[in-house]
């Protein structure tokens, strides 16, 4: 009985060290294995067996590209300018064994190797070339930690300025600066505004001054129609009033013609026409020589009745 007890126990520590034997490696991962504390190899993404007791997993990296956020450094302007600037590193393993064995704390060595680096570049740009040279100082400080950092097994992507942070009266100053930029700007704003305004305003008085002299130009040709049109029409009323008369004689005569009036009848509707003329306002009267003849020839025979009716003495 003692004897299955101690073969149940033994088969028990020997499935756990076996369990502990096998690892399996997840993705982005890798594990750096020692034997006897001697580098052995490096495990990537899947499954993997020791050697129990002789063989440990020395240190579980990851290979995911990974951010340090570094606290404000204290650096010094080439015009004697003291600032604090904080950084962000973004930088990824590239080489488990480097990072395993390259230094003793990776983080703490980039951190200072960050902030030797950006006093280096601060030191050589005066305070307004750092305020506005972000993207140059990101560069500089990527490529120079991408190179001190390779034999560590990591590469730095990009560095970033979180941060400026200039003495406070040069803040003050710059509020100031940025305050009166604001207050001209407005200043301009308005002017651009007011002269548009009065733009506008002088645009819709010389639309109105030009429809207003369109209309009367408008209503001017309306009226010279009107007056075109009447005045036409009065002569075209006149016209058929003389087509109308001219008729009516034609008429008349065709119809003298036809009843077979003689010359006697002419003659006395010409004297009717004559005495109408007489009765107008003219103060001159040319009469045909026919028809003075034979006035003359009445006169005569009035006369002539005349002295036929006297008494003879």
């Amino acid at each position: 009985m003692a004897g299955l007890m101690v073969f149940i126990v033994f088969i028990v520590i020997a499935l756990l060290i076996g369990a502990s034997c096998v690892k399996i490696v997840p993705q982005a991962t890798a594990l750096v294995l020692e034997r006897l504390g001697a580098y052995r190899a490096t495990w990537g993404t899947g499954i993997h067996f020791k050697v129990p007791f002789i063989e440990r997993v020395a240190r579980r990296v990851t290979l995911k590209e990974q951010v340090v956020d570094f606290p404000p450094q204290p650096v010094i302007t080439k015009d004697n300018v003291t600032m604090r600037i904080d950084t962000v590193v973004f930088f990824q393993i590239t080489d488990p064994k480097l990072y395993a064995y390259g230094v003793e704390n990776p983080i703490m060595a980039i951190e200072n190797l960050s902030a030797t680096t950006l006093r280096n570049i601060i030191g050589d740009m005066e305070l307004d070339e750092t305020l506005t040279s972000r993207e140059v100082i990101n560069t500089k400080m990527r490529a120079s930690l991408d190179v001190a950092t390779d034999p560590w097994g990591i590469k730095v992507n990009r560095v970033e300025l979180k941060n400026i942070i200039p003495p406070e009266a040069i803040q003050d100053a710059m509020e100031k600066q940025m305050k009166a930029e604001r207050e001209r700007r407005e200043a301009i704003l308005i002017a651009e505004g007011e002269k548009r305004s009065t733009i506008l305003v002088a645009e819709g008085k010389k639309e109105s001054a030009i429809l207003e002299a369109e209309a009367e130009k408008q209503a001017a040709i309306l009226r010279a129609e009107a007056q075109k049109e009447r005045m036409i029409r009065e002569a075209e009323g006149q016209a058929e009033a003389i087509m109308k008369v001219q008729k009516a004689n034609a008429d008349g005569i065709r119809f003298l013609k036809e009843a077979g009036a003689d010359e006697a009848v002419l003659t006395m509707k010409s004297l009717e026409a004559f005495e109408k003329a007489a009765d107008g306002k003219s103060t001159k009267i040319i009469i045909p020589s026919e028809i003075q003849g034979l006035a003359g020839l009445a006169t005569s025979l009035k006369e002539v009745m005349a002295n036929d009716s006297k008494p003879q003495k």
